[in-house]
């Protein structure tokens, strides 16, 4: 990984918009502080297009698209979409409602066994903000040892389920998207681009190893420096700063290349 001071000033300059992961990227512990705030707000005001992409729920992307100065959200690891269309919200799940209620039964049935067999883990607080997928907390309220997680990812799996961890909580669902492949249909959706070009006008900040696929994926990728978990393709850009202040120092990096 390089600083973000040698962040390509080319690449920068082409760029239509800006992906950023929710927990600690933009906020710390949970609270939107204010240099993040004021550096959502500045590129908003360079002509950059916003899309927040997070494991959170739907419900909060329905709340969020309309408070905050941006285009929309990818909410639940890249499955479902929200839009700004004026002070309407335009929702976009990847599968049509009856495959929708095909995989929630799947998953409901899973979720009952999983917390049948492991007493020590525990349904996250916004579970039933959520359209797709089932959050565990294992970091934001409650801390749960990785081995411990590794056993439930493990059972979740062997049942045919897809597992996501972030920092603060372990997904499970029978989705296929996530979050790069949710980015990019969004982009494609709300802007008309292709794949390819959704890749390289559009930078992804992010922290954890559920957003290695986005890492992957776009031609600028940055971690902030509380960068954790495994991902096994790390970003190719690192602020010095944590969390917001790291978002912030990122902001202030793109605008400075761009004037």
């Amino acid at each position: 990984m390089k600083p973000i001071e040698q962040l390509d000033a080319a690449a920068a300059r082409g760029l239509k918009g800006v992906l950023f992961d929710l927990d600690d990227t933009l906020l710390d512990y949970g609270v939107l502080t204010e240099p993040a705030y004021a550096a959502l707000n500045r590129l908003r005001a360079s002509g950059l297009r916003l899309l927040a992409v997070t494991g959170r729920p739907s419900g909060w992307g329905e709340v969020l698209t309309n408070l905050w100065s941006i285009d929309g959200m990818v909410t639940e690891n890249g499955t479902v979409s929200l839009f700004s269309r004026g002070r309407v919200v335009e929702v976009l799940d990847e599968v049509d409602p009856a495959t929708r209620a095909v995989r929630s039964g799947r998953r409901d049935e899973l979720v009952a066994e999983i917390r049948q067999r492991f007493s020590f883990i525990h349904p996250a607080a916004d579970v039933h903000l959520r359209r797709t997928d089932f959050t565990f907390d294992i970091g934001e309220t409650r801390a749960v040892a990785s081995a411990d997680v590794d056993q439930v990812e493990a059972f979740a799996r062997s049942r045919g389920a897809r597992t996501v961890r972030s920092s603060v909580h372990l997904h499970l669902g029978f989705d296929g998207s996530d979050k790069a492949a949710g980015a990019v249909r969004a982009v494609g959706y709300a802007f008309g681009e292709d794949a390819t070009a959704a890749r390289a006008r559009y930078a992804f900040i992010g922290d954890s190893e559920n957003d290695e696929p986005a890492f992957a994926a776009f031609l600028i990728s940055v971690g902030v420096s509380n960068l954790r978990g495994r991902p096994t393709c790390a970003p190719k850009y690192l602020t010095h700063a944590e969390r917001g202040r790291g978002f912030a120092e990122f902001s202030d990096r793109i605008l400075t290349l761009r004037r």
